[in-house]
């Protein structure tokens, strides 16, 4: 149900049943704008369609914004006072074209699903200026809306400062460099066409991620053939990548390499309590099943941690990798007493193999460790390395190597032959990372996940 238009100008004379004829009429106009908007979208960016299918549209009256909330199961929905659509359309009809394919952008990227994991403020500006950068990149005259001069302007100052202008690009730098209050505002301001107020995960999360994801993968498909034809720019391929980017929790990612074994524990599953008490009372002190102190679970035993020390990884970001992994590994449901963890730095060459079978010389390795290398880089070796240490029975069963790097460098041409995952790991950056051998698991960790 709409609500009553409290900022909506009336004449006192007329009847409640005249003020909600001409809120309905108003209503209807705005629907119509909408419409027409929704109409050119389909005709000049024909891959929209699905996109456009999955939104819907509901007037809020008095409420003198719009937002959309994208966390609804089915279609995500665009909450509007239908006076801000009329005045904006007689303002300029571009303005609600804009404004829909604003909101459009905002979904397909999934902007919203980060909310509450970064600085909300800077995160607004961000998504704004990586949506307005995608619009304009299409060079689509019929588009045009006032301020859009120095918005390209503005743009191009920043893609010369973070390279791609994705939104989380233009976040990292906008919190390396942290704007002033008047610079921060006046980015807002030029860049801004909704409210987030709706922005944030709910209980449907998971659901509406997937669905959107799904839309922006079938999007970036069929995008390949239509950018070719329309415009050079790659930003929207580029904010697509960045949307259908497979998110990794590192933490789950480590238990893949974990092993079968014994850990001494009261095995809870297979423990009888009603034999149990029932024996103490029967015979006093005696109970008739005794709890198994064995059971088995699933941790970390074998692996290899594999860190590139060449010039372009610094020091500072492998310590963080280090520690990150080190404050999972060190859990005590993840982590058995007795490892044989190996920590090979490398560059062009092995320049040091840390073993590490148990806590404390874990401990040690992170408190008087030193970095050694910092030349080029060439993988193979470490692999070679490996290869020759399972031959040698270093390893009864290594589950997985995991090589931290920026990935400049060497890859092996064949798999290895032995049975261990492979994962390179890179750091998100403002570059292209270089592809990764089929064979290879590839891992992007988010910048701030190792903060």
């Amino acid at each position: 149900m709409a609500q009553k238009p409290e900022n909506m100008q009336v004449n006192l004379g007329q009847t409640k049943e005249q003020q909600k004829e001409q809120t309905d009429k108003m209503e209807q106009i705005a629907c119509k704008i909408w419409g027409l908007a929704r109409d050119r979208l389909l005709i000049s960016l024909r891959f929209l369609d699905v996109a456009l299918s999955g939104m819907n549209l509901q007037a809020r009256w008095g409420s003198d914004s719009i937002c959309c909330d994208i966390n609804v199961p089915g279609a995500a929905v665009v909450f509007y006072d239908p006076m801000v659509v009329i005045r904006l359309y007689k303002k300029d009809p571009n303005q609600v074209l804009r404004l829909y394919l604003h909101i459009l952008l905002h979904c397909i990227f999934g902007h919203s699903y980060k909310y509450d994991r970064v600085d909300q403020e800077l995160w607004d500006v961000a998504a704004d200026m990586a949506v307005e950068n995608v619009v304009l990149g299409l060079g689509m005259p019929d588009m045009e809306t006032t301020g859009d001069k120095e918005r390209k302007e503005v743009l191009a100052q920043w893609k010369q400062r973070t390279g791609t202008l994705t939104a989380d690009r233009i976040y990292r730098k906008l919190k390396e460099d942290r704007p002033g209050v008047s610079e921060l505002l006046e980015l807002g301001l030029l860049f801004q066409r909704d409210i987030h107020e709706k922005w944030g995960p709910v209980e449907s999360f998971e659901i509406t991620q997937a669905q959107w994801k799904k839309i922006s993968e079938r999007i970036k498909a069929e995008l390949k053939s239509f950018s070719e034809d329309k415009s050079d720019d790659k930003s929207i391929l580029q904010n697509l990548e960045e949307a259908t980017r497979e998110q990794y929790d590192y933490g789950d990612f480590l238990r893949r390499f974990s092993v079968s074994g014994e850990n001494i524990q009261i095995n809870d599953d297979e423990f009888d309590y009603v034999y149990y008490t029932y024996g103490l009372s029967l015979y006093g002190n005696l109970p008739l099943v005794e709890p198994l102190e064995y059971k088995d679970v699933n941790k970390i035993k074998e692996f290899v941690i594999a860190i590139d020390t060449s010039g372009s990884c610094r020091g500072e970001i492998v310590q963080s990798f280090l520690d990150k992994t080190y404050n999972i590994l060190k859990s005590s449901e993840n982590f058995f007493r007795k490892v044989n963890i190996h920590i090979i730095q490398c560059d062009s060459e092995v320049r040091r193999d840390t073993k590490i079978t148990n806590d404390d010389e874990f401990e040690a390795f992170m408190r008087e460790g030193q970095l050694e290398g910092f030349g080029s880089t060439d993988f193979r070796p470490v692999f070679d390395y490996v290869n020759k240490a399972i031959e040698n029975g270093e390893f009864e069963n290594l589950k997985g190597l995991i090589y931290f790097t920026d990935g400049y460098g060497v890859f092996p041409e064949h798999k290895p032959p032995h049975n261990y995952d492979t994962a390179f790991v890179f750091l998100e950056d403002d570059y292209e990372k270089p592809p990764t051998p089929p064979w290879a698991i590839k891992l992007v960790l988010p910048a701030e996940d190792l903060e």
